[in-house]
């Protein structure tokens, strides 16, 4: 009964970040990236599963995906091409940091 109850919290977690991730241009973010706190997600990763880990503050987890180059903060030069593309990408918050991904024609 207690792993029923868990399990339905987890998927209401889950639910929560998607009701919470959206479509948005790079130029509204970049106040986000100017305070260094927005931190890109690989495209093999999916964003929802890195949200959730973050929520619920899994060190392991993140540590793996950061010590593989899988999530890290937007770097320069990445700022610069979405700039000059008016990228736009999924991104969540997960406070205090915004999690993004590029649109891929996948998803």
């Amino acid at each position: 009964m207690i792993e029923k109850f868990l399990q339905q919290e987890r998927e209401l977690e889950r639910a929560k970040i998607v009701s919470e991730t959206a479509k948005i241009p790079w130029l509204e973010l970049q106040r986000f990236f100017a305070a260094g706190k927005v931190m890109l997600v690989a495209a093999e990763l999916d964003l929802l599963d890195v949200a959730h880990a973050f929520q619920l503050d899994d060190i392991e987890q993140v540590k793996s995906w950061t010590e593989n180059r899988q999530v890290g903060p937007v770097n320069d030069d990445q700022a610069k091409h979405w700039v000059a593309s008016d990228a736009l990408l999924w991104a969540v918050v997960i406070k205090p940091w915004v999690l993004v991904q590029t649109i891929t024609d996948s998803r």
